[in-house]
């Protein structure tokens, strides 16, 4: 098969398209046929040799990825034959391996894909829809919120603008630049606005006519998480759920006493609870996009330029979920 390969972790560039032996799925596993793999922020610190939330860095060579959608094409021992040929979506967990033609991953990890969805929609859905559905469990919103949303091109950022807009809340969506900011008004958002112009928080404070911010949920930290939060009234609250504009490794998020809550996660599993929350939050985001009520963007790449994936992703030169496609 040909894979996506780090030899030696450092920059993009050290991403190597390649031939490598097909893995074979071992007892209670499945091998999936790779239609469409997740690309994730975390996936470029790793690159870069910071261990970040993970156990411990993967050992070299390593094939990076931990989404994939596709169909399964080979079993291990034990594993139910029902899922022969089904299309499928999983998150591998903490093992790599997604980048790639083929995937193994164990049978539990699996979901069959809702029909509605295309490989690349459902893989966007089973990490970045999952994380969504994870953070909204600390504010829902209602019809009489305000909520701001950083970053409201991106993955989650628009799977946030919907949630909220069908919620009945009024949405502030920030993005960098014309072309992102057209995308979040396309979304749905009630107000979209260019965080490049020094003077948004006015702009947005003259629109919203003396109502002010009830929910800033805040993947960016920085300069934009900072005026979103001057625009939160009395009882406010900021949801920090990141810190991309500051580093994923090197910074922290803007916070206030009081205000904000930070729902990184073991924070999020917690919330989510029963015996298995992270399917559980996987098995809510495809129900959304099962019902039609979240549709996911898409970035995509072919999976031989993963490189400039990574790149563009670094960059914030992306919109919505980065996949790579064989």
């Amino acid at each position: 098969m040909h894979a996506v390969r780090l030899h030696a972790f450092g920059p993009a560039e050290n991403l190597t398209y390649e031939e490598t032996a097909d893995p074979a799925p071992g007892p209670g596993q499945v091998r999936i046929r790779v239609a469409a793999a997740g690309v994730h922020l975390l996936d470029t610190a790793i690159r870069e040799g910071v261990q970040g939330p993970l156990p411990e860095l993967p050992a070299l060579p390593t094939i990076p990825g931990r989404e994939v959608a596709g169909v399964v094409d080979a079993l291990g021992e034990g594993a139910d034959r029902a899922w022969l040929g089904k299309r499928v979506v999983a998150h591998l967990g903490f093992a790599p391996g997604g980048y790639a033609e083929l995937a193994v991953t164990d049978a539990e990890r699996l979901h069959e894909m809702p029909e509605n969805l295309d490989f690349a929609q459902a893989v966007a859905m089973i990490g970045t829809g999952r994380t969504t559905m994870g953070i909204v469990q600390f504010a829902e919103p209602g019809p009489g919120d305000v909520v701001v949303v950083p970053a409201a091109a991106g993955g989650i950022g628009t799977l946030l603008v919907q949630y909220a807009k069908n919620a009945g809340a009024t949405v502030v969506g920030l993005a960098g630049g014309p072309a992102k900011t057209a995308r979040v008004q396309a979304n749905g958002a009630d107000l979209a606005v260019d965080y490049q112009d020094p003077s948004w928080p006015d702009k947005v404070r003259a629109r919203l006519g003396g109502r002010t911010a009830t929910i800033v949920f805040d993947g960016v930290g920085g300069d934009a998480a900072r005026a979103a939060v001057g625009l939160l009234g009395p009882g406010g609250r900021h949801i920090v759920f990141g810190w991309s504009a500051e580093g994923l490794h090197d910074g922290t998020p803007y916070v206030v006493e009081g205000v904000t809550e930070q729902v990184l996660g073991p924070v999020m599993m917690r919330k989510a609870g029963g015996p298995n929350p992270v399917r559980t939050l996987e098995l809510r985001a495809l129900a959304e996009a099962a019902a039609g009520r979240l549709v996911p963007a898409v970035h995509r790449f072919p999976l031989a330029e993963a490189a400039a994936a990574h790149r563009a992703l670094e960059t914030r030169g992306t919109t919505g979920k980065v996949v790579l496609e064989p």
